[in-house]
């Protein structure tokens, strides 16, 4: 039990969809003695945020469940992945916001936005180079005899062949159920989907609820641009490559379709 455990991480793994991930635990032999933590300058690749004002900031991380012994979180979701000329489209945008509200951050490095807006290439590698997520459901805990029938049962019901395109319309505020973070997405809205679910993808957050503050900036923003005519309908576009599923440390592929289907 504790090796199969360990396969999947700590069970305290955090259930914010939009959080980092928890660090991985290893299982060790009672005759091996530990191997040494690796040292600190590996978590911080030099050069990779630049000056000590872009390091990663230290940000509270608040649970949407409490924690179990023996509970994993559970997570559905389509990975995305932004193309270059996709982020050379929404930089600028996030350069006007940003610099109206100065208390958002990037989205997982927790790293100031309007420090990542001074470079144009730190904007596009750092806050548009990550993976996002279209969360498929909310994140819940489930129990470590019950992970290889949830999978199971995911790959029967969401198997796919078929290739499509994922429309971002329209630039959205969220707010997490206890209102602790705000977050400034890009959603699909066609064919239905104005009401719950509402599928998007968040580029940045900020602490508490700003969601009227924050509105505010971008639907006057919005508005300069539909002035200057340079107001696309679709903001980006990309291909659909399939579903995985995220429990505790260890990521499943759900579905997967090839780029030659």
């Amino acid at each position: 039990m504790e090796a199969l455990k360990a396969c999947y991480g700590d069970g305290s793994s955090d259930s914010d969809s939009e959080s980092s991930p928890s660090v991985p635990t290893l299982a060790y032999s009672e005759e091996l003695a530990p191997l040494p933590p690796p040292p600190i300058a590996l978590l911080h690749p030099p050069n990779f945020l630049g000056p000590p004002d872009m390091q990663i900031g230290q940000t509270t991380k608040v649970r949407s469940f409490p924690h179990v012994d023996g509970n994993y979180a559970l997570h559905v979701y389509i990975p995305i992945n932004i193309s270059s000329p996709s982020k050379k489209e929404l930089a600028p945008f996030l350069k006007k916001i940003s610099y109206r509200d100065p208390s958002l951050y990037a989205v997982d490095v927790d790293v100031p936005l309007n420090i990542l807006c001074k470079n144009d290439e730190k904007l596009e590698q750092v806050a548009l180079g990550r993976e996002f997520h279209i969360s498929l459901g909310r994140t819940v805990p489930i129990r470590v005899h019950q992970i290889d029938s949830v999978v199971s049962m995911l790959r029967q019901k969401l198997q796919t062949q078929h290739h499509y395109w994922i429309d971002f319309h329209k630039w959205e505020i969220f707010v997490n159920d206890d209102r602790t973070r705000t977050f400034l997405s890009v959603e699909v809205v066609q064919g239905g989907l104005v009401e719950d679910p509402r599928p998007h993808i968040s580029l940045a957050w900020a602490l508490g609820d700003t969601s009227h503050s924050l509105k505010k900036v971008v639907d006057e923003e919005l508005k300069k641009c539909v002035v200057g005519k340079s107001l696309k309908k679709c903001i980006f576009t990309c291909k659909f490559k399939g579903i995985e599923c995220k429990i505790g440390n260890k990521t499943y592929t759900i579905c997967k379709i090839s780029d030659r289907q």
